[in-house]
């Protein structure tokens, strides 16, 4: 058996992390499927799909981090006319943000709980908002 539900919301910050995990395994209820896995998909290249524990502090180490990473006042290639565009590309570091946290995380799925640590949070990040986003969830299995 196979299901797939899109969650589609609106982001509030330029950077920003939003758990998503309870959203994540409603879909994996409602697909009354047992056995198998869940896979969870962002539709943007400047965001990403990030599994860590659920603390404030944390939250914000992890959006630091990846600031001193991806400063947004280096001279980036891809913040300048793009002919193709017709405009101005000026989010090369939500494209390399991206690319750090990936764009998606799997999940077991076995008596039709999804197996997770105990502090793993599923979070979507935004690295490019605020926006309308749309979230992937499917799940596989019998």
């Amino acid at each position: 058996m196979y299901t797939l539900e899109k969650i589609t919301f609106l982001t509030e910050q330029y950077n920003q992390l939003i758990p998503i995990t309870q959203a994540v395994r409603d879909v994996a209820a409602r697909s009354q499927i047992r056995s198998g896995w869940v896979g969870v998909v962002t539709l943007h290249t400047t965001t990403g799909i990030l599994v860590n524990e659920r603390v404030e502090c944390l939250e914000v180490d992890i959006q630091e981090a990846l600031e001193r990473l991806v400063p947004e006042d280096h001279p980036y290639m891809h913040a300048r006319i793009l002919p193709s565009y017709g405009s101005t590309a000026g989010n090369p570091t939500g494209h390399l943000k991206s690319m750090l946290t990936g764009n998606h995380c799997l999940f077991p799925l076995h008596e039709g709980e999804m197996v997770m640590g105990e502090a793993q949070e599923i979070y979507f990040c935004e690295f490019d908002g605020p926006a309308r986003r749309t979230v992937v969830i499917s799940v596989l299995g019998e």
